[in-house]
């Protein structure tokens, strides 16, 4: 993942710490992430994984170090130059009160607009083409808050098709979803072909989709590369405290991980200063 020339370098992290007045919860944090890559970051509760992505949106200001998307610094880029190139979806995205499926996903044209501008027929395409290629054409009217949770999240993916954005970043987006909806939201996300960054909570659904995972533990980043390369026995006991098989998927030919549901876990003293 670092071994790519500059140029096919989307997304650029350098040196990136972040405290919060004495503590720190990023430190030193270097990676980065090749033009159409899908990019896993995992990592136990508590990792930094959010605060990572929100360094990467604009959201938390880093201590020091550097964040560049395109070759270019995101805090020296003005909001709407930045909403350009990255777009966003979390894990909770409200209800968007009185807003229509289609009033949400034409906020995708925003950062394309000026100020008073309305929608032209080329526009009301886009939005219809993104209903089209997530699925919704006929949930269009329908008020945003009475979706599912699994259709929200096919929601913000056509928003970030009308964004047109060079690096969509995810925060956990299929937390909650039920099985069927967690595949169809990374499928879509990844039939995108551009650039992805999301934190994965399911480590079986990391390996299935990633083309490279980052593993943060404790603030730091202590582990990236290959699915293969991330997903060991060892790293699964020495940062998520747990006890695994790690074989093949008979299917999809990634990491499988079968979990040790009887095991001994490994506890606080015993995980204690295992990183060296």
């Amino acid at each position: 993942m670092n071994s790519s020339s500059a140029q096919s370098q989307v997304i650029s992290v350098a040196n990136l710490s972040w405290d919060v007045g004495n503590q720190s919860i990023l430190e030193d944090i270097t990676f980065s992430v090749s033009s159409g890559q899908f990019v896993g970051l995992i990592g136990p509760n508590g990792a930094g994984k959010s605060s990572l992505l929100r360094c990467l949106y604009r959201v938390n200001q880093p201590s020091s170090g550097k964040v560049e998307i395109d070759g270019r610094d995101i805090w020296r880029s003005s909001l709407k130059e930045n909403a350009k190139k990255v777009a966003v979806i979390l894990q909770e995205n409200g209800d968007y009160f009185g807003l229509s499926v289609k009033d949400v996903v034409a906020m995708g044209l925003t950062p394309h607009k000026s100020l008073f501008s309305g929608d032209n027929p080329q526009d009301k395409q886009r939005v219809a083409q993104a209903l089209a290629q997530v699925g919704l054409e006929e949930f269009e009217k329908s008020a945003f808050a009475n979706l599912s949770g699994g259709e929200k999240q096919r929601v913000m993916v056509a928003r970030a098709i009308v964004q047109q954005p060079q690096v969509l970043l995810m925060d956990e987006p299929t937390n909650h979803l039920d099985v069927h909806y967690q595949i169809e939201v990374l499928q879509l996300a990844k039939s995108l072909g551009i650039t992805v960054l999301a934190s994965i909570h399911d480590l079986n659904l990391a390996s299935a989709f990633c083309d490279s995972i980052l593993l943060l533990d404790k603030g730091k980043l202590v582990s990236l590369g290959s699915p293969e390369a991330v997903l060991t026995q060892e790293n699964l006991v020495n940062h998520f405290r747990t006890k695994a098989i790690v074989d093949t998927h008979p299917t999809s030919d990634c990491p499988r991980i079968s979990y040790d549901y009887g095991a001994d876990l490994p506890g606080d003293s015993q995980f204690r200063g295992d990183r060296s």
